[in-house]
């Protein structure tokens, strides 16, 4: 705590409690000479009114563009006082926040399976290994049953990796007529190549998507679907 918010512990101390000036410096553990020390600072007041009116006119101004304008105004002062008054007075660059670039996804509910098979849900888990190295692992779950159907572990899955796995998982069952992804649309899977029902998947965005309605394991936005 810094000797100035001691001194006003002080005073808060004497004028509520009624104590002596020894005790509540000792209280506030402030010295005494503090407490009687007068400052020899000329008074800042019409500096900080004007460092607070620029900086409320021109928000996206901080303390060394507003130390331009004060000396383009007169005032001989340096960067430094600027930047101390500035915090002082709790001001601060108003950051812009950037607008998250969605795609455009498809309007409608999401259907709800009525049987096995029906509606799968594929998604990514990540992690690290002992070493360091990231890995990520391909989940595939039926949404109604809650069935494991695919799991494919793997150092760099690409859309390759992921139609392999359905084709592998496509040879000794049906696929079903839609698989929603809550992935990025970059990983996507690749055409399948299993010669089962249509030769790929036409992709469309689906979403957002909540989790307990895809059964996805991973916690991501945007949903897409893919349509076998």
């Amino acid at each position: 705590m810094k000797p100035a918010r001691r001194r006003e512990l002080a005073h808060w101390i004497r004028e509520r409690f009624g104590a002596s000036v020894q005790h509540a410096c000792r209280l506030a553990l402030l010295r005494r000479s503090t407490w009687y020390r007068r400052s020899q600072a000329k008074d800042q007041t019409l500096l900080r009114m004007r460092i607070r009116e620029l900086a409320l006119n021109r928000p996206r101004f901080g303390y060394l563009r507003i130390h331009v304008l004060l000396r383009r105004e007169g005032w001989l002062i340096n960067r430094k006082r600027v930047h101390r008054l500035y915090r002082l007075d709790g001001l601060q660059v108003r950051m812009r926040v950037r607008r998250r670039k969605r795609l455009s996804l498809h309007r409608g509910p999401v259907p709800i399976p009525s049987a096995a098979n029906q509606h799968w849900s594929m998604d990514f888990v990540h992690d690290q290994l002992l070493d360091g190295r990231s890995f990520r692992i391909l989940t595939v779950i039926d949404q109604w049953s809650r069935e494991s159907v695919s799991v494919e572990p793997g150092f760099s899955l690409s859309g390759a990796s992921v139609a392999a796995a359905l084709d592998l998982v496509a040879q000794h069952r049906l696929l079903p007529k839609a698989i929603t992804s809550t992935t990025a649309p970059n990983s996507r899977p690749a055409r399948s190549t299993n010669g089962r029902g249509n030769a790929g998947y036409s992709s469309t965005s689906f979403g957002p998507v909540s989790l307990w309605k895809t059964g996805s394991s991973n916690r991501s936005t945007d949903g897409y679907e893919t349509s076998a």
